[in-house]
Order: structure tokens, then C-alpha cells, then sequence
């Protein structure tokens, strides 16, 4: 009979097996490979908040479109419509990550993306920070 651990998926009890790469690209063998369940779902967190709509070959509604918030008027309400298309799509595609938090910080050209996140069953809380 498997021996069960909590909070770990099983792969990650391996530390020779890769289960993804990571970000930034640009390991000494192009891909920095993560390790960790954990770390991997971070890496695709970070590529579905950097990816717009129509990029993904074969998958046309995955991304966040967050590029096209710079060339939107910023107020409360377009903010507000987007922190809960995010949330609404992050739960759709991540069903194991738990949205904690969504802030978005604007300032003369840029804006912040902090997500504040944690991963059901894992125990782990972490935060995404984009600067658009």
C-alpha cells in the first residue's frame, strides 16, 4: 500500500523529476525547470496573467488580457469589472488556486498587478506581482 503524505502531490517526492519550467526562460539550458507542484503552478499563473486572449494556440479564451488595460481609461469601475473576470477565469482554469486577494495600483504610465493567492490542499500562500 502507497504511503500518503499530506499536502504534497507525489510527484513532488521525486527531486530528480522535473514538473515544469519556470520563469524567467532563460536557464542555463533555456528552461529553468521547477521541482515543485507548487512552483509550477505559480509559473502558469504567471504565464495566464501575461498571456492575452487569442494567443494560446488551439485554447483562444485563455490569458488575462491585463496588456489591454493600457489602453482603457482607468477608473473604478473598469478595475472592478476586471478583478472579477480574473477571479471568475482563474477559478475556471486553476480550480485548486484559492484567490485571497486582486489590487491593481496605478500610477502615471503603469499599473501594478499584485494577486494574492493560495493552493488548496497545499498550505502554501504566495503573490504575483506584474507591473503593466
Amino acid at each position: 500500500m502507497a504511503r500518503i503524505i499530506p499536502n504534497k502531490n507525489p510527484i513532488d517526492l521525486s527531486q530528480r523529476k522535473a514538473v515544469g519550467f519556470g520563469f524567467p526562460i532563460n536557464g542555463s539550458a533555456v528552461f529553468s525547470p521547477t521541482y515543485q507542484t507548487s512552483d509550477q503552478i505559480k509559473s502558469n499563473l504567471v504565464n495566464y496573467l501575461l498571456t492575452n486572449k487569442g494567443e494560446r494556440v488551439f485554447n483562444p479564451n485563455f490569458g488575462a488580457d491585463l496588456k489591454s488595460l493600457l489602453f482603457e481609461n482607468n477608473d473604478d469601475i473598469t478595475l472592478d469589472d476586471l478583478q472579477a473576470i480574473i477571479q471568475n477565469e482563474i477559478s475556471k482554469f486553476f480550480p485548486s488556486v484559492v484567490i485571497r486577494q486582486i489590487e491593481f495600483t496605478t500610477q502615471e504610465n503603469t499599473i501594478q498587478f499584485t494577486l494574492s493567492y493560495s493552493i488548496v490542499n497545499f498550505g502554501v500562500q504566495d503573490e504575483i506581482n506584474i507591473i503593466i
